[in-house]
């Protein structure tokens, strides 16, 4: 039987809340391959469909609720640390806030199919004083309807799946390299989207000490704070003078920007 299998086989349901409760807490685990495999095993009979659904959704639940009191408690920061460790750090705590603005619960029951929004949203639901009773239920059932996606999955194709993970194991370290080596090339990818944006950004950038030596000599400037309102709640302090606009605004009201001075934005 192929490693995977038998883990999971021999250590059974404890592996499973382990497992799936460190990759919800933020560890970088895969849980799909362990969601297929308990499916997998469900479907050959060596493994309870629904006592695996359970074990999965309790230790997912579990780690949400972690996630849901930590942005109740500490507020925006949380949404600003895991955006900073993420590899799109410039957009990414803009666009999560503006998605769940807009979406509201019904974030929670799509947001686990999305790679690196669930760990974000969660503790969002939790920044903006969401109801516990309601926080549970939406991430219930999207917790449910992930898992049993994927688990699903696995009891329908067992038979696949297992030759798949027989031919894996059969592969040995190579198949290790080459994951490796796809996660690399696409880690180096992100990374180098990211080194040329800040490029094409560096020319119209100024620092807050040329900023504060243009304020300090009367320069003519249109200041804009364009932090989101999270963010403004957090540290509610502003630039003298600036004007708060959403950015997402500024095309449909650039009439409120004189075109006579130099205009300088900033956010987060």
């Amino acid at each position: 039987m192929p490693s995977l299998l038998e883990t999971l086989f021999r250590h059974g349901y404890l592996f499973l809340v382990v497992w799936v409760f460190l990759e919800q807490i933020g560890l970088p685990l895969p849980s799909l391959p362990i969601l297929l495999a308990a499916g997998a095993l469900a479907g050959t009979g060596r493994m309870n469909f629904a006592a695996a659904l359970f074990s999965c959704a309790f230790a997912t639940v579990l780690a949400d609720f972690v996630w849901y009191e930590l942005g109740r408690r500490k507020g925006i920061k949380v949404v600003q640390w895991l955006c900073r460790i993420s590899l799109e750090p410039d957009s990414c705590v803009r666009r999560t806030e503006g998605l769940f603005e807009k979406q509201g619960a019904k974030t929670l029951l799509f947001t686990k199919f999305v790679p690196g929004l669930n760990a974000v949203v969660m503790p969002l639901a939790g920044i903006f004083q969401m109801r516990l009773r309601k926080f549970l239920l939406y991430d219930v059932l999207g917790t449910l309807f992930w898992l049993s996606m994927y688990i699903g999955l696995g009891y329908i194709f067992a038979a696949q799946i297992e030759l798949i993970a027989r031919n894996a194991a059969s592969m040995g370290s190579w198949l290790v390299f080459f994951l490796l080596l796809g996660l690399i090339g696409y880690i180096l990818y992100k990374f180098a989207i990211r080194q040329k944006f800040l490029r094409d950004l560096r020319i119209a950038r100024i620092s807050v000490d040329e900023l504060k030596r243009k304020i300090d000599a009367g320069e003519n400037l249109s200041i804009v704070d364009l932090r989101h309102s999270l963010d403004f709640e957090a540290d509610p302090e502003t630039i003298p003078g600036a004007i708060r606009l959403d950015s997402k605004d500024l095309a449909e009201k650039n009439g409120l920007l004189p075109l006579d001075r130099e205009i300088v934005l900033y956010c987060t």
